[in-house]
């Protein structure tokens, strides 16, 4: 299959679902507890996939998973490390959506949950555009 993505459409999709990441935080009272704990960090994956995607648009899609599994994963392992740098950078809201804080296994899932439904996305709009 050859690869060429739309930047516009990726583009488009990075800002739904950071608006939607967002809004999973603001209305958390309206999802179940369950749902609440991962939402966050798998629309945070599948955010990252849509812009790969957008920046390297011949890429093939099982790359550009490897790329947002080894970028989520290594922000994921960097809040193991507690230097007062990176403490003040988390204390700001930037600093905090991207970096996180506190290192959980269960977000290595979330992560796993958000470029695999990156995959599925990606693949719908490649056969939608073709």
């Amino acid at each position: 299959m050859m690869y060429k993505r739309n930047r516009t459409v990726y583009a488009f999709g990075v800002i739904l679902v950071m608006i939607a990441g967002l809004l999973s935080r603001k209305y958390v009272e309206l999802l179940p507890q369950w749902l609440n704990t991962y939402l966050g960090d798998s629309l945070w994956a599948l955010m990252i996939f849509l812009g790969l995607a957008m920046l390297f648009t011949k890429k093939k899609t099982k790359t550009i998973i490897l790329f947002t599994l080894l970028f989520c994963y290594g922000i994921e392992c960097s809040q193991l490390y507690h230097a007062p740098w990176i403490e003040a950078l988390r204390q700001n809201t930037i600093g905090h959506l991207i970096l996180g804080y506190g290192f959980l296994w269960s977000d290595l899932v979330a992560y796993t949950i958000g470029a695999g439904v990156g995959a599925l996305v990606d693949r719908c709009i490649l056969t939608i555009l073709k």
